[in-house]
């Protein structure tokens, strides 16, 4: 029996590599610009000063905690080897601002698998897997945790 073998498990009939439950894995390391902020904050339809600054481009400005979207998009995460489903897609998604986000700031981000479960709904059984990422800025504060769900399930007949 190998190694993967053995960290294979079934929970609720799921089959997945649960060694990668909790593990924190290193994405990537971000640096903040104020014309980042800005340019994100009015591609929102950010009005408010504090995120674009004043009218005549100066003054401080901090980031819309949305902003750690552009930072996770795209992310590689690890193969959780589920042996389920035959259709994957996005399920959601929810951002905890926990610290100010500012120009200067360099973010470090690392990602974790959550959880993974089933749930049965309209079309039958899914399996969903939640992973976190946690960013912190350059005094290790944490600014943003974001929670990501993705679901897999067999499709329709």
């Amino acid at each position: 029996m190998c190694i993967r073998d053995r960290d294979m498990t079934t929970d609720e009939g799921i089959k997945y590599d649960r060694s990668l439950l909790g593990v924190e894995h290193p994405i990537g390391t971000f640096s903040v610009t104020r014309e980042m902020i800005v340019g994100f904050a009015r591609s929102t339809g950010e009005t408010d000063e504090k995120y674009i600054g004043s009218p005549d481009g100066t003054g401080d400005v901090v980031a819309p905690s949305t902003i750690c979207n552009i930072f996770v998009n795209g992310v590689s995460r690890p193969d959780i080897s589920l042996e389920f489903g035959d259709l994957s897609f996005f399920a959601g998604q929810s951002i905890e601002c926990k610290s100010e986000i500012k120009p200067g700031d360099t973010l470090s981000a690392t990602t974790r698998l959550e959880e993974v479960y089933a749930k049965t709904g309209r079309s039958g059984k899914m399996v969903f897997s939640v992973w976190r990422t946690t960013f912190t800025n350059q005094k290790d504060d944490t600014v943003a945790l974001v929670n990501e769900s993705f679901v897999r399930r067999n499709r329709s007949k």
